[in-house]
This record gives C-alpha cells, sequence and structure tokens, in this order.
C-alpha cells in the first residue's frame, strides 16, 4: 500500500509540474524480531551476519568475517521474468536490456512515461526473524552497489563500526568511499540499520 501511495503521489505531482522523474526504492522495517524488506527497483538491503557459532562479537572482530546476504531481488527488464510482464503490458524491451529501450528498471516509483508500458510500482515483500548473529543492513541505491560487492561493503561498514562505534560515522565514510575513492557516477545514498543484541 505504501509504494503504491508514494508511487500515486508521484504521478500527481509529476502530471502537474510536467515532469517524468523516477525513483527506485527499499525499505526495512523491524517490528520486534520480525524484519520485513521491501524494494522495487534496483536498490538493495544487504544483512551482515555473523559465521562464528555463537554469533557474538563479530562486529568488533574483523578477524571474524561478517557474511553478506541480499535481502532484496533486483528489478530489470532485461531479466526474464520482467520482460515478459513488460511484454505483455505492450512493452518492449529493447537490445540494450532496456525498458523501451530506455530505463534499466522495470519497477520504479514515478517515471509516469512508462507507466503504459510495463513499469510498475508494486514491491518484493518478505521477511525474515532476526538472530543474534544478525548485525547490521546496509541499505542503499544502485551507485553505491555500482561500485561496492555486497561482501565489500560488508566488510568496509564492519571495519568503521570498530574504529568509529557510530552508524552514522559509517555509513558516511561508506558513501564518501563510494564517491571520491571508488569514482561513483551515479547518485549514491546508503543508510545502515545496527542491531543491538
Amino acid at each position: 500500500v505504501g509504494f503504491r501511495k508514494a508511487d500515486e503521489s508521484l504521478l500527481q505531482e509529476s502530471a502537474k509540474g510536467n515532469w517524468q522523474d523516477g525513483a527506485t526504492a527499499v525499505c526495512v522495517w523491524v517490528l520486534g524480531q520480525t524484519v520485513v524488506v521491501a524494494n522495487a527497483g534496483d536498490a538493495k538491503a544487504v544483512l551482515a551476519r555473523s559465521t562464528s557459532t555463537d554469533g557474538e562479537g563479530a562486529v568488533a572482530d574483523t578477524k571474524s568475517p561478517l557474511k553478506a546476504i541480499v535481502l532484496t531481488r533486483e528489478h530489470k527488464a532485461i531479466f526474464p521474468q520482467e520482460r515478459s510482464r513488460i511484454q505483455k503490458a505492450g512493452g518492449s524491451v529493447g537490445p540494450n536490456g532496456r525498458l523501451q529501450g530506455r530505463i534499466e528498471v522495470s519497477r520504479a516509483l514515478g517515471d509516469r512515461h512508462f507507466k503504459k508500458v510495463g513499469l510498475i510500482a508494486t514491491p518484493d515483500v518478505h521477511s525474515f526473524e532476526l538472530t543474534v548473529k544478525d548485525h547490521f543492513i546496509i541499505l542503499g541505491c544502485d551507485g553505491l552497489w555500482g561500485v561496492f560487492g555486497p561482501s565489500d561493503a560488508v566488510e568496509y561498514v564492519q571495519k568503521q563500526l570498530k574504529e568509529t562505534s557510530s552508524a552514522t560515522l559509517a555509513v558516511r565514510r561508506l558513501v564518501k568511499e563510494a564517491v571520491r575513492e571508488r569514482r561513483c557516477k551515479d547518485n549514491c545514498t546508503a543508510v545502515l540499520i545496527v542491531f543491538k543484541h
């Protein structure tokens, strides 16, 4: 419902202002021990989970690697399931793998000119139960994931949390590293959720 309402609002505003921008989205809700993840587009959520048997101390101890678990499924026009849905809606996927030859994603909020040809805002939604092995989740747009692999990002954040003990500083450094050092050419946004057990 939230994605649909946000999409409707963007479409109304874009019609008034005669603009046609859109955005992908990834959301995480933590409800007690249940974590709900929703995404539309190519923004990702990645969970850092301890590989040790007890799950303790892995964030502070960079010698104990954390496993990166991608919690989202990308929605790109080139993927067979998305391509089929787009074609059934009357759209096409160009040789470049883009919807109508123009945009890479097959699901997004806004982008009103592509709604009639298969672009939808319907998210994938799933949930899981939090355990003591789960240390943090990184949410990021495609710009971040274009220069950081999931395991690389988890390792980087783990190191930053050891140095700073601050989620805010750790995620700022992650984005700074992506933009300044790794030369991210796209927009780059990230959110870090650290679990206290």
